[in-house]
C-alpha cells in the first residue's frame, strides 16, 4: 500500500486556501494571541495510519502557513495501523509522548479507545471545537458515535463491501454470496482480500458478511456471526495469502494475479484513475448488499501538553472548515470524501472535478441514496473480529 499512496501524492490536485466562516474556527491569519495556544512556534508531527493525508495534507501545511506565530513546521508520517498502539502506549509509558495528532481509520480508533490512549475530547474541550451534530452530514456524524468522544471525523465515505473484477476475464460476475464461494471454488487462489485490520475493503468485507449470508446478529462477531466464520474459513481454502494492506490487491488485479478483488468506493476510483488498476475494471454488487460506511478521524494521543493541546484543538476545527472539507474529494480515493455539510463537487479544485468524473461511476450515488447503509462494529467489538480473523482464518491461509 505505501507505494500506492506515495504514488497517489505525486498527483495530488491543488488543495484550497484556508477557510474562514465558521465560528469558533481560526481564520485564514492568525490575529493576535489565541487563549491557551503556544507562546512561542511549535513544531508538530502528525502520524497517518488510514492514507488520510492524500486528501488532507495540503490543507494542514494552509493551516501551518496561516498561523506561523504558533506552527514552525509539520511533520508527516505513515505506518501501518496495528502497529501504532503499541508504538504510542510505549511512548505513553515512558511520560515521552512525540506524536501529536493521530489520523486513523476505524482500526486504529477502535485499538486505542480499548487500550485507553485518546484524549476525551467531549464534553472536556467541546467549547473549542466546532458543534458536530449542526455541521455533519448524517452518514458522517453516525460514524462520529463510533468515537466515543475521543476523536472527531474528518473524511466520511459510504464504503462497501463491492466486487472489482476484470471483465475480459470474468465472464459472468458473481451477483450473490454464495456465487462468489462457488466461483472461488471453480477458480482457485484468483480471488482476494487483504487482513482487515489493516485494510478499509478488508473491513468492509468482513464487516458486509453478516448482511449478505443473513447472519443471526450483523453487530455481535462473537456469538452472531455462526454463518460469516463459516463462510470465512470455507472461502479461505481457495485463497492463496492475504495482503497486509489494500495497495496488494490492487496491483495484483491490475497485473493480472487475481481476478476478483473487494474494493469499495474509493479503491475503485482512486486506482483506475492512477493507472494501477485499468480503467475498464467492473464493479460487482451482490444481492442483499449493504453498505459498511467508512471515516478517518482525528485524534489527540494522550500525554500532550496543554499548549500543544489547545493548538491541536484549533487545528481539527480548521480541518472541517468547508475549503478544507472541498480538497478531501482529491482523486476519488474515499469517494465522496467531505464528512461536513454542503461541501459539494462543484466546490473541489478542479483537476478532482475532471478525475472524479471521468472515473466514477454513474450508479454510485443511486446506490448511495438507496442501499441500507450500517455503521462498523463497536471499539471492542471490532478488535474482537480483527483477533478472531487473525487466529481463525488469517493464521490458516493455504491450509
Amino acid at each position: 500500500m505505501k507505494t500506492i499512496v506515495t504514488t497517489r501524492r505525486t498527483v495530488l490536485g491543488t488543495a484550497l486556501g484556508a477557510a474562514a466562516g465558521m465560528a469558533g474556527l481560526s481564520g485564514a491569519k492568525a490575529q493576535g494571541a489565541k487563549p491557551g495556544m503556544p507562546s512561542a512556534p511549535v513544531s508538530l508531527n502528525i502520524i497517518d495510519v488510514a492514507g488520510n493525508l492524500q486528501l488532507t495534507q495540503r490543507s494542514f501545511e494552509e493551516y501551518r502557513k496561516a498561523n506561523p506565530n504558533y506552527v514552525s513546521r509539520i511533520a508527516f508520517s505513515q505506518a501501518p495501523a496495528p502497529e501504532l498502539p503499541g508504538k504510542l502506549k510505549a511512548q505513553q509509558a515512558a511520560n515521552r509522548v512525540d506524536i501529536d495528532l493521530v489520523l486513523t481509520g476505524t482500526d486504529a480508533l477502535a485499538a486505542g479507545i480499548q487500550q485507553g490512549l485518546w484524549e476525551k475530547l467531549f464534553p472536556d474541550y467541546a467549547a473549542a471545537l466546532p458543534k458536530l451534530a449542526d455541521i455533519l452530514l448524517p452518514g458522517a456524524s453516525r460514524m462520529q458515535a463510533l468515537a466515543e468522544d475521543q476523536a472527531v471525523c474528518v473524511t466520511y465515505c459510504p464504503g462497501g463491501p463491492l466486487l472489482e473484477y476484470m471483465p475480459d476475464r470474468v465472464k459472468q460476475p458473481p451477483t450473490t454470496i454464495e456465487e462468489l464461494l462457488a466461483w472461488a471454488k471453480a477458480h482457485p487462489k484468483r480471488f482476494m482480500y487483504a487482513r482487515p485490520a489493516n485494510s478499509g475493503p478488508g473491513r468492509a468485507f468482513l464487516m458486509g458478511l453478516p448482511y449478505l449470508l443473513g447472519d443471526r446478529d450483523p453487530k455481535d462477531p462473537d456469538k452472531g456471526w455462526d454463518k460469516t466464520w463459516s463462510y470465512l474459513e470455507e472461502l479461505g481454502h481457495n485463497i492463496e495469502y492475504y495482503p497486509t494492506g489494500t495497495g496488494a490487491t490492487m496491483k495484483e488485479l491490475g497485473e493480472g494475479s487475481r481476478d476478483i478483488i473487494a474494493t469499495m468506493t474509493g479503491w475503485d476510483i482512486n486506482p483506475r484513475a492512477l493507472g494501477v488498476v485499468p480503467k475498464e475494471a467492473e464493479i460487482a454488487v451482490l444481492k442483499g448488499f449493504h453498505w459498511v460506511t467508512d471515516a478517518h478521524y482525528m485524534a489527540i494521543p494522550k500525554g500532550l501538553s496543554a499548549e500543544k493541546r489547545a493548538l491541536l484543538l484549533d487545528l481539527i476545527g480548521f480541518m472541517l472548515t468547508p475549503k478544507a472539507q472541498a480538497a478531501t474529494y482529491d482523486k476519488g480515493f474515499f469517494y465522496p470524501g467531505p464528512a461536513v455539510k454542503g461541501v459539494t463537487l462543484d466546490l473541489a479544485p478542479a483537476d478532482s472535478q475532471d478525475v472524479i468524473k471521468e472515473y466514477n461511476r454513474p450508479f454510485y450515488d443511486k446506490l448511495i441514496a438507496e442501499a441500507p447503509a450500517e455503521t462498523p462494529l463497536s471499539a471492542e467489538r471490532m478488535v474482537f473480529a480483527f483477533q478472531r480473523w487473525d487466529q481463525q482464518i488469517g493464521a490458516k491461509v493455504g491450509k
